[in-house]
């Protein structure tokens, strides 16, 4: 079986339509990726495809987009 997704289940990504929430992929089936909100993980899960999540900034790089 091919794999063809970009992150691996248990990464952390973040949504680009809301990059401050950090998600956690829980699953990737079809070309979906199912998502847990990572500061509430009782939220049901999330799902996206895959143009449109992207890395989560570090903590550095957060901290200068905030304060430009």
């Amino acid at each position: 079986m091919i794999m063809d997704n970009k992150y691996k289940e248990g990464s952390t990504v973040c949504a680009i339509i809301n990059p401050t929430q950090k998600l956690l992929i829980r699953r990737y089936v079809d070309r979906i990726y199912y998502c847990k909100i990572q500061s509430d993980l009782a939220h049901k899960e999330l799902v996206y495809f895959e143009r449109e999540l992207m890395n989560c900034a570090d903590k550095k790089s957060g901290e200068v987009l905030v304060k430009a």
